[in-house]
Order: C-alpha cells, then structure tokens, then sequence
C-alpha cells in the first residue's frame, strides 16, 4: 500500500523590512513603501508599524516550481497614487491596485532581474528596464508590451518617460544615455562620452531638465527639448536668419544679380559658421541639449539621481553613505548668478588683455606689428565672445544647481525618496532613507543641516540569522544575530522585543519559559530574562565561541559546546545579587537635590541630617534570581562544533572538527563510540525521541543515519547542494527537517530513507531551523535576514507524484533556459518593414537594417510555459470546434438527404406514402453535444478560449501557431467582427496575425476571401467601438458640466482664470 503523508506548505514569512529593492512614498507621504524579499511592506512612519503587504502566490511543492518566489527588485507609483508596479528578479512585473490589495496583471517579458521601473505622466504607459539590455514599454490599459528596445549592450539602469510616454530616456552601464521614440518605435537619440557606466538618471517634473550621473564627480545636466512642438519655432527663426544674410550683403556694396548672390553669401560665412550651421542642422532634432556640469561632494560613482515631488530638490545619492542635497534655483534666481557669473568673467578678460598688451610693449615690440598682433587678436577674441555670448545666452547648470548639504548615515545606503507632503516651516522636506541593514530611517531636511525623525528597525535583524530556539509551548520564538537577539510571535510574525546580547551562535529556552540560553562568539553564555528583555547575567564560560547549547532532560541544568575542545555541564542555581531598589533611587536623588537647594541657601547645618536618609535610600537591595554554575567539564582531542544529548538522558554525542562524532555515557562520561565517516565537519545532529536515531548533517552535503546501539550507519544520503547547516526530528517520529546553504528546507522520511518534500523559499543561505513541540511547524531563518514559518496542511500527497512534479519543474526550468539560450544567440524576434518577423543578425541583413536598427525593436514579449499552453489551448479548441462542424455539416447533409426522399415517396402511390411515412421516421438524429464545449456553438467555444489567454501573452501564443491554424483562426475573426463579439479581442487577434503571416497569407489563394472578409468587416467594427467611445465621452462632459452648473461653477470663469494663468506665465 502506497503511504501518504501530510503536506507542509509555506504560511509567512516576517524580520524584513527592507531588502534589495528601492523605497518609495505614498500618494500621502504618511507611509514608506519596501520591497520586502518577495513581499511589498507599507509602513507606517510615525507608529513604526507595518500596516499593509502585497504578497503574490508563493512557489510551494504543491506546485511544480522548485524555485523560491522572484524578490522584489524596482517599485513604482504610479501618478494618483492608486497602482503599483513592481519588478522582480526573475523579470516579471506586476502592477498592484493599492485599494484591495491584489495583484490586477502580470507581464512577462524581461528574461533577466528588472532593474528600473517608470510610469508615463498620465500613468497609461509604464517602461521597465532589465539586466538583459532591453527595456519595454506596456500598455498599462491593454495589459500588454507595445515594443522592446534593444540598443544597450549592457543592464540597463535607469529610464524616464517623457511628453507624455511619446519619448523615453534610458541609461545603461555601457555608458550611453539613448533617447527612443516611443510612437515611431527607434532610437532618436545617442549621448556618449561619459566616462565609465551611467548608474542613474533623474527628470524634473516639469520635464525640463535631465540630470545624468556616472562613475566621476561631475553630474550631467541636459535640456529637454520637444522636436515636434518646436518646429514650427525653428521654421520661423531659419526664415528670419535666412533674410537677414542678404541685408547684410546689399549693406555691404553688393549690386550682382540674383546667380551670383548665394556665391557672395557663401563667402561672407566663414568657416565657423557653416560648420555651426551643420551642427545645427545635424542637431535640430535632439531631445536632449547639453547644459554643463555639476561638481559633487563625494568622490564614489553614483548610485541614485532623483527629483522631489515639486522639483525643488535634487537628490544624489553615492556608492556609499552619502546623500547630497543640491537646492533647483527658481527662472529668476538662475539669471541672476548667471549675471554675476558674466560680469566676472567680463572683468578676468579685460584684466587679462591690458596685461597681454603691457607685456608686448615691455618686450620691444614695433607699433606696426603690435597694431597686427592687436587686430588678429580682436578677431580671435571676437570669435570667442560670439561663442561665448551664444553660451551664456541661457542660464547653465551651475546656475540652476546648488548644492545644500551632505546627509551622512551609519550605514550604508541604498535608496532613498523624497517626501510628497508638504514640509514643515524651517524645513526644505523629508527624505526616506533605504540602509543595507534591513532598516529605513526617515530624516528632516533643512538648510544647511539634517535631523533624524524617526526610524524602522526594531521588526529585524540587521544581518544573518544565525541560531533559532522555540519555547516549550510554541508561544514565543527567539532569534539571534550578530547584534543581538529578538522575540517574536511565531504565529502573527510580531516583533515582542530587542535584547542586546552578543555574536549569537546558539540559544535555547530555560525551562519555565521566563528565561532563555545565548552562546555568543566571545565565549560567554548569557541568561536572558524573556519577560524584561535583558540580559541578567553573563559568564565567560569558554575560551572559545560556543557553537552549541543543549538542555538536560531531567530540566537540572544544560550542556555547552565549544571551539576551546572543551564540554561543559552546567546546573541551575538560585544566585543573589545586589541592585539598587527603583523607589530608594529615586528617593536618593530626590534628597540629594533638596540638600543641594539648601546649601545654596546655606543652611549648612542641616547638611548632616539629611545625609542619613539620603544615604538609607541608596542602599542596595539583595535580589534573588536564577544562575547556573559549572558542574563537569569534558576535554575533546579537537574543536566541538555540536553536542547532543539523548532524550532518555543516557547518551551525549559530540561532533569535532576532526569530522568525527564521538559518543559518552552522560553519567559516568565514559567513550561509548566514535563515529566515522563524514570527509567533512559534521556541523549540526539531532536524536529521535525514542533515542535509538542519530542523525548528523555535515559540510560535505550529506546526512547519516546511525544507530545508537551499536554505531552502525544506517543510510547515507546526498541531500543538499550545498553545507547542511541545521537538522531536526520531529518529536516521537523519524520524520526530520534540514536546511542547507542552497537555500532549501527538506523534509526526510528516515525510516524509508527518502525525501518527501522540498520547500524552496529563502533568498539566501539557510543558517537555523526551529521545531514546535508536535511538528506542527517549522521556523527557518536565513543569510537574507528573513524568518519564515512552514505549516503542516490537512492536504495529503504521495511521495512518486512528488518526485514527478520535480522533474517536470527541472524540465521545465531546463526548457527556459534553453529558450534563453537561442533568444542571446539569434538576437531576439525583430519586426520588419513590412509587419514579418526576422530574427538576429541575418534577419537584419534580409530586412535591410544595419546593426543597430536591427538591434533596436523587438517583439515585448517573451516565450514563457504559459504561452506555450496558451497556443497548445487555442490549437485544441480549433480542432474541437473544426471537428463538431463536420459533424454539423455531415447531419445537415443526412437531414436534407432524407428528407428529399421522403417528400419524393410522399408525392407517389400509397405504398409509396407509407414508406415516405417510414422514412420520416427514420430521419438522422442530431449528433449529441460535445461536453467540451459547455453547450457553447462553435464560434463562441473558439472566442472564449482566445480570451481566456492573458494579454500579455497572447502575441506570443499566436506566434507559436503553425499557419493553417492561424488562417483558421482568421476565418473565425471574420464571424466574431460580423457578430459584433469581443471586437477590441477581434481586432488585436487580426491584426497580429496580419502582422506575422503577411508574406504567407498573401502567397496563399485559399486565404483571399477571408481577408476581403476581414476588409470589409474590421474597419467597420473599429469605428463602431470607436464611435460608442466618443459618445460615452461626450455623455461623461456632459454630466461633469451639469455638476457644476448644480454647484454653481461657471464654466466662463474657469475659462477666463486659465486664461489669465497662461498669459501671466
């Protein structure tokens, strides 16, 4: 009989506060926003507290994913403050209605981690940059990719989208700067000359400037130019400058006729000016005009440029714990420090050309050559004011940046944003600081100075997980790192308290559960007082860290292991301690201040009365708590890295350094047994509840079963990929847990000796594992600073469907790999002129691009195993539906058939009449129903499963379709646009297909009458829809007109004040 077991499924995961991801506010700025691992926090500032997550559907084994949830890598709000975008690591993007709390769409098509997010100004586009080079462009409407642009030859870093989605910005470590156009689908603009990678670029609100930083100093600043608003200006201006050259001609004598007069024009431009003129010309559509350059305090590389809210603030935060605050100055500000910056460069080059002529004088020059000297200089110095004057003509970067202060933190930085909410009087705004720590501190900003406000540290550690101890009631958790240990409810993931103790390496709960055991690397063991969170007494019990504490199980004391090659026994003792009394303190300083008061006064002589009532209240008070003292101590021939004691209390087996595991008599400390057979350190052990077990996890990736009486290996099995850091049995079983540096947790069934679950979830290596009492959960904490909670389900399984659905994961998960593979190598799917599809560089070559037209658009989409069902269900409903219209068609043709005949026989004798009579009643039947199709007609079963495909991954399972069955689907648009269904689904599905199979389609006879079908139905459609749409629009102003006609708005008033706004402006 095949055993079932119960499932284990991940319930929670809590102690992050902020990982690898970037910080934002909310629409209020009352609450930060966090990428926590897989998980997206909201945290209440000022309470501390965490109020809010997004969580997505987490990867458990009762799927085939063998993968931990993708982190969270990049989050964006989007403009209103009611959706959240974010990226993750395995290149999807979720957008998150804030409101309820759900997940609205998931875009795949980033193939490596999303590095950088941006929304449009009126949030219908979103752009998404990756480490894969590319970056995409959604339709946040339609739910699905409008194009991918490919130029970067390395991850891309940051990206804006401008005049409203139709331009996009984006940088990349292989320092380039490219602006595409997003409507005609190319890259309109390349800037180079950055000296290394560019780390971050950041864009005004007003979507004028770009500020652009690399690995110097110096930050870049750009003007933002619209080509297509300002061509109609430039047009007017080349008018002007065009007529003004002949003026100065005739000014000049000229009387030629009209052949002669473009020669004499072309001779009066010198040659700097036909080389402006074709800069100009070369110039004239560029988005992005040079501006200058911005000093920096710090000298590390740039980490993160960006704006605040009202674009009064500029943030530039570096590689290290440095932010500098750089103040935007106002139109009028800028001239201004530009004027004064002319005026003194006017008077450095007056003072510089009096001192070049006296020094031509002293040197004995002719007054003839002077007087050519002179001249020749006035040209070149004419020249140079010219260009000079056309370069401070508009304010520069110097002048509209200054910088304000330099925010330093204890720790390093990783992101940071600026407060949406309006600053407080004296203060020029709030910023949020996201530390490498797992914490976030938010800072008040002034002028010329900083204040911490508050901070978010205490739900987390601020590094690694290293030990994990449960209380006998599985009430209460305890964990420790290298700054101290912190409780926890280990159901609702609450923080209860911080204790300051050292380099936790172990810990376990005293019994009682009032007090718990700390090893710390120092050597010292630490008694901590649960309920007050403080540490009560310390003792320097080993010379060496203390790898492993274990209690007795008669509850009469506990068992230290160490690196000093030394085991300690250790007995509970009852210690009295003095402490000063809480109220005789107080009373103390309150009499001290008393006799201070009247000293002053100099009433000297009641000095000496109140002494003795201020000396009787600091008088200490002897306080009774619990101690342990030191009991035995067994020396090791090396370093003891874990002790066990059996739960009978018989046995205590130590693992050494030596890679050995000996065995004593606990009564008597006599060798039992040695243990060989590990080729590394076996680092953590566990025994059965009935003592008869051992089982050891070691550095070698193994774990072994031995048994305790006679100290045979039982199994030896290859378990993680990597150093097996903890292992547990479940209590009275032979169940187990381990966790691994591979970021795993498996469950093991020892007594058939085979893995029944793997439970991927950690984003790091896996250093402590905690079991309740009953095995009813399991507490893992990790390198990534998180802990998480695996609950044991009612759900059973059977352990060879386990082991299929991994290796359907691991085919799968091969199957991607080998698709990304052929995508690096072809370059990516590329749509040609003509709407077919190339791919890579001989693609390039068919379609006639070059390199980097080639390399520049590619389909948004990426081939996922969602795809490929999708296309592999589309095939199958046009099968199903093909096959019960032959079916249909057939019965029809029977039905016609037979009753030809019978009203033929009717019309004969009357026997004929008879058997006509017969034959009715022998007519064909009506083929029954295919329970596939729901009792849906043919057509509505094709249209429900084309929209039961995501958006995102429609494109894709169409490409996937062999022709014959896109033709076929073809043939049911054209009935769906004659039905009016689904016309906005009909439309796209049409047009993409047009798109992909347009040499084939037409190349084929057959396929001629569905596209005059499809020609005269699809445009007809699309206007119907579009029609409805301006309707409904005009409906919604309308009523909005009527609302505020019942409010008593005029609408003539709002006129005039906008009016009066653009001409003030």
């Amino acid at each position: 009989m095949v055993k079932a077991y119960l499932r284990y499924e991940h319930s929670g995961v809590f102690g992050v506060i902020s990982s690898n991801s970037n910080v934002l506010y909310d629409a209020s700025g009352k609450q930060v926003i966090t990428g926590a691992l897989e998980n997206i926090a909201f945290w209440n500032i000022r309470q501390g507290t965490q109020v809010a997550t997004l969580s997505p559907e987490l990867a458990s084994s009762s799927s085939s994913s063998t993968k931990a949830a993708a982190e969270v890598t990049q989050i964006a709000l989007a403009p209103g403050g009611q959706q959240l975008a974010a990226g993750y690591s395995d290149g999807t993007v979720r957008l998150w209605d804030i409101a309820s709390r759900s997940c609205q769409v998931t875009l795949t098509g980033h193939s490596g981690a999303v590095t950088c997010l941006g929304f449009s100004a009126n949030g219908a586009l979103l752009a998404s940059g990756s480490a894969d080079t590319s970056v995409i462009v959604w339709d946040v409407v339609g739910e699905a990719g409008l194009v991918r642009f490919k130029g970067h030859k390395d991850a891309v870093t940051d990206l804006a989208l401008i005049h409203q989605g139709s331009r996009l910005i984006s940088s990349s470590k292989d320092g380039c700067v490219k602006v595409w156009d997003v409507t005609l689908q190319h890259c309109c603009q390349t800037l180079i000359g950055f000296k290394g990678e560019v780390w971050s670029l950041a864009v005004n609100p007003d979507e004028t400037r770009v500020v652009a930083g690399c690995v110097d100093s110096d930050l870049r600043v750009y003007a933002i130019r619209n080509p297509d608003a300002a061509d109609a200006a430039e047009a007017a201006q080349g008018t002007t400058a065009a007529a003004g050259v002949p003026a100065a001609a005739a000014a000049a004598g000229s009387d030629s006729e009209d052949e002669g007069g473009d020669v004499r024009m072309a001779e009066l431009m010198t040659g700097q000016q036909q080389q402006q003129q074709q800069q100009q010309k070369a110039r004239q559509h560029d988005v992005l005009l040079f501006m200058g350059l911005v000093r920096r305090t710090g000298q590390e590389r740039v980490g993160l440029i960006r704006y605040d809210a009202r674009g009064e603030l500029l943030g530039v935060m570096g590689a290290g714990k440095g932010l500098e605050v750089f103040s935007v100055r106002s139109e009028e500000a800028a001239l201004k420090k530009m004027k004064r910056r002319k005026k003194r460069r006017e008077a450095k080059t007056a003072a510089a050309g009096t001192a070049g002529k006296a020094a031509k004088t002293a040197a004995g020059a002719t007054p003839g050559q002077a007087a050519a000297d002179d001249d020749d200089a006035d040209d070149h110095e004419d020249a140079a004011a010219a260009a000079a004057a056309a370069a401070a003509a508009a304010p520069q970067a110097s002048d509209e940046l200054g910088s304000v202060l330099v925010l330093t933190s204890k720790h390093k930085l990783k992101s940071f944003a600026f407060s949406p909410a309006i600053a407080h009087k004296g203060h020029l705004g709030q910023v949020a600081l996201g530390l490498s720590n797992n914490s976030v501190e938010v800072v008040d900003v002034r002028e010329g100075s900083y204040e911490s406000a508050s901070k978010l540290e205490l739900p987390g550690h601020r590094s690694d997980v290293r030990c994990l101890a449960l209380s006998s009631d599985d009430a209460q958790l305890l964990s420790g790192s290298n700054a101290g240990c912190k409780l926890w409810d280990p159901l609702s993931g609450a923080c209860l308290g911080s204790i300051d103790t050292g380099y936790a390496l172990c810990c376990v709960y005293a019994p009682g559960n009032r007090h718990a055991l700390v090893g710390t690397k120092e050597g010292t063991i630490q008694l901590v007082d649960v309920g007050a969170c403080t540490v009560i007494h310390t003792e320097q019990a080993h010379a060496g860290a203390v790898w492993s504490l274990v209690l007795l199980p008669d509850k009469s004391g506990f068992v230290s292991g160490s690196a000093d090659k030394t085991i300690k026994f250790w007995t509970w003792a009852v210690t009295t301690v003095q402490q000063q009394d809480a109220a005789g303190s107080e009373d103390a300083a309150a009499a001290a201040a008393a006799a201070g008061k009247r000293k002053k006064k100099g009433k000297k002589g009641q000095d000496e009365d109140d002494a003795a009532p201020a000396a009787a209240a600091a008088e200490a008070v002897v306080v009774r708590q619990l101690g342990f003292i030191q009991a035995r101590v067994l020396e090791m021939a090396d370093d003891v890295l874990c002790v066990r004691v059996s739960p009978d209390g018989r046995l205590l087996a130590a693992s050494l350094l030596d890679a050995t595991i000996k065995v004593y008599y606990v009564d008597s400390l006599k060798f039992f047994l040695s243990l060989y057979g590990h080729k590394l350190p076996a680092l953590t052990m566990d025994i059965s509840s009935d003592s008869t077990l051992l089982l050891t996890g070691s550095a070698d990736k193994n774990i072994k079963v031995w048994g305790l009486d006679f100290g045979d290996c039982h199994k030896s099995m290859f378990a993680h990929q990597d150093t097996i850091t903890a292992v547990a049995f479940v209590k009275d079983t032979h169940y187990a847990f381990s966790v691994s540096k591979d970021r795993t947790l498996k469950y093991w069934d020892l007594d058939r000796f085979e893995m029944l679950l793997e439970l991927p979830g950690h984003h790091g290596e896996v250093w402590a594992l905690a079991l309740s009492a009953y095995g009813d959960f399991v507490v893992t904490g990790s390198h990534d600073r998180s802990l998480r909670r695996w609950e044991r389900s009612s759900e059973p399984f059977f352990v060879e469907e386990e082991k299929e659905r991994r290796l359907e994961s691991l085919f799968e998960a091969d199957l991607e790999q080998q698709q990304q593979r052929q995508q690096r190598e072809a370059g990516g799917l590329i749509l040609g002129p003509e709407g077919g599809s190339f791919a890579g560089a001989a693609a390039a070559a068919a379609a006639g691009l070059d390199a980097a037209g080639a390399d520049g658009v590619a389909a948004a989409g990426r081939r996922t195993i969602e795809s490929v069902s999708a296309a592999d269900t589309i095939i199958d409903a046009l099968d199903v539906a093909a096959h019960e219209a032959e079916k249909v068609e057939e019965y029809e043709l029977e039905l016609r058939a037979a009753q030809a005949a019978a009203a033929a026989a009717a019309a004969g004798s009357s026997k004929a009449k008879k058997g006509a009579a017969a034959a009715a009643a022998a007519l064909p039947k009506r083929p029954p129903a295919n329970p596939l199709m729901m009792g849906l007609p043919a057509d509505a079963y094709v249209l429900r499963s084309v929209a039961a495909v995501r958006a995102n991954d429609l494109e894709q399972a169409l490409l996937l379709l062999p022709f014959n069955d896109a033709l076929r689907l073809l043939q049911w648009v054209a009935g769906w646009l004659a039905q009016g269904s689904q016309v906005e689904l009909s439309s796209r599905v049409a047009t993409l297909l047009l798109r992909l199979h347009h040499a084939q389609l037409t190349a084929t006879p057959s396929a001629r009458q569905t596209l005059v079908d499809l020609h005269k139905r699809l445009r007809a459609a699309v206007q119907g829809l579009r029609d409805t749409l301006g309707f409904n629009i005009a409906a919604l102003k309308y009523m909005q007109r009527a609302a505020k006609e019942s409010a008593g708005v005029d609408e003539g008033d709002v006129v005039k004040a906008a009016r009066r706004q653009l001409l003030a402006a």
